[in-house]
């Protein structure tokens, strides 16, 4: 026997070892079936695709769920108290789902500040840096090393050296492209500055599948930032649309408490200090604002940002309007959505007419097209880049974080949500949709959209196979 046949030999017993490993991982049969397909078509690339991103390491604890839940019970249940807070009954089900699932717990007294470009947001972040005293977390996807990365990182030495605390945890795969000099050059001014879940070749390759998305800034404890901006010039084009959320109360005890616990899971390093966590006179903030940040990842039980956008979805009695950058829903929310229009419910859905990758963008064609035909009125976003991630419901309900309709943020990625209770919170954000929906194009206007060629469509039925590993 040749050493070419041995070769192949050799890989087909690899193929097939691989092949029953996705079997019995006993996931959901659609990516069992997608994973077969591409270990068994796709010659050695494939097999790399499977160890980066395929390999299941949920199950292997990637965080002590329930020693992390005691760290950070102890502190919030020591410093977080609400004595006066009343729980509005309407939306009670969801708090204690959020409660119970995932240990959020709920806060009033609450100013907030919708900032939907990031010329806007990179102003008043700096003037928020700028003013800190005591402590800076930032707990980013891409911390850029370009003109606006630079400013910041100039901005956060500054304050380090002026004694202010400043922790900043980064994405590996996501800041892949920045070079170790950026984080080193705050290192030494004293900032400390730490990578989630690094990816070295070949012990941790698996682990590039599972990645912090989060966007996350807590200043002094009493001012906060949640949504889905990064740090990264792109972000201040006027074609890229974003939102993100400014938080001044005790609410941002909810942020606090999110980003210590990476802190923790990133640096080995446990902060729990009632510093951390600063009294709030509610007197000085709006006390009907009431809001939960909620996270998930592959290390929770449940994945609870889903649960909450699907319990939002099938107790919707008016509409709900949902953004997302990227639309590839899971089974259930694809269902739920298709339920909520059978009931009467006016839902619409904006995305991007442009995507930025565009495999991501192909395989999302025939979901849009099919929500439409269940009723869905999908609409294109035309003047520019939409990024922004929120959804709002009957003028009482809102969320806005990180969290994108796709397979990867609702069952790979760690990300973050802001849910939002109160009239005046859902219309501001409902007013932002609209204003949106103004510069965008209904998809049953586009044609070639609606009833695309018969080759089209097979390419978009091929990149839909794709979607659950997207």
């Amino acid at each position: 026997m040749d050493a070419m046949n041995l070769c192949l030999i050799l890989y087909q017993v690899i193929v097939i070892i691989a092949v029953i490993h996705v079997v019995m991982d006993n996931r959901q049969p659609a990516k069992t079936m997608v994973w077969a397909l591409i270990l068994y078509f796709v010659p050695i690339i494939g097999i790399l695709a499977y160890i980066f991103f395929g390999v299941n390491t949920r199950r292997k604890r990637l965080v002590s769920r329930r020693s992390l839940d005691q760290l950070t019970r102890r502190s919030m249940f020591k410093y977080a108290e609400q004595p006066d807070l009343v729980l509005p009954e309407e939306e009670k089900p969801l708090i204690d789902l959020f409660i119970n699932q995932n240990f959020s717990l709920p806060f009033g007294g609450n100013d907030l500040s919708m900032i939907t470009n990031g010329h806007d947001f990179f102003l008043q972040l700096l003037r928020d840096i700028g003013k800190a005293e005591h402590h800076i977390h930032i707990d980013l996807y891409i911390f850029e090393d370009d003109a606006l990365g630079r400013l910041i990182a100039d901005a956060l030495i500054d304050r380090a050296r002026h004694g202010v605390e400043v922790r900043i945890v980064y994405d590996d795969v996501g800041c892949w492209g920045v070079k170790k000099r950026f984080f080193e050059r705050m290192r030494e001014a004293g900032i400390e500055a730490v990578p989630f879940m690094p990816v070295h070749f070949p012990p941790f390759t698996s682990k590039a599948n599972y990645r912090n998305h989060r966007k996350l800034i807590v200043i002094d404890g009493n001012v906060g930032y949640i949504g889905g901006m990064n740090i990264a010039l792109r972000y201040t084009f006027s074609t890229w649309r974003d939102t993100m959320v400014r938080i001044e109360g005790r609410g941002v005890y909810s942020l606090q408490r999110a980003f210590l616990t990476d802190w923790y899971f990133a640096d080995r390093t446990l902060l729990s200090d009632k510093k951390y966590y600063p009294v709030i006179p509610v007197e000085k903030t709006n006390t009907e604002t009431l809001l939960q940040t909620v996270t998930s990842g592959p290390s929770s039980p449940e994945p609870e940002i889903l649960q909450g956008y699907l319990h939002i979805i099938l107790n919707a009695r008016r509409y709900i309007y949902i953004e997302t950058p990227y639309f590839l829903p899971t089974n259930s929310l694809l269902f739920a959505l298709k339920t909520a229009v059978t009931t009467g419910v006016n839902v619409r859905l904006l995305v991007p007419r442009n995507g930025d990758t565009w495999l991501t963008s192909w395989a999302s064609r025939s979901y849009l097209r099919e929500v439409s035909e269940a009723g869905v009125q999908v609409f294109l976003y035309e003047a520019g880049f939409l990024h922004s991630k929120l959804m709002v419901c009957d003028d009482h309900i809102a969320t806005c974080g990180s969290t994108n309709i796709d397979f990867r943020s609702l069952e790979n990625n760690f990300e973050a949500n802001t849910f939002f209770y109160g009239k005046e919170t859902a219309q501001r954000m409902r007013d932002i949709f609209l204003n949106d929906e103004k510069r965008s194009t209904p998809l049953t206007d586009i044609p070639d959209r609606i009833s695309p060629s018969f080759r089209i469509r097979l390419w978009e039925s091929f990149t839909r196979m794709l979607s659950p590993l997207l």
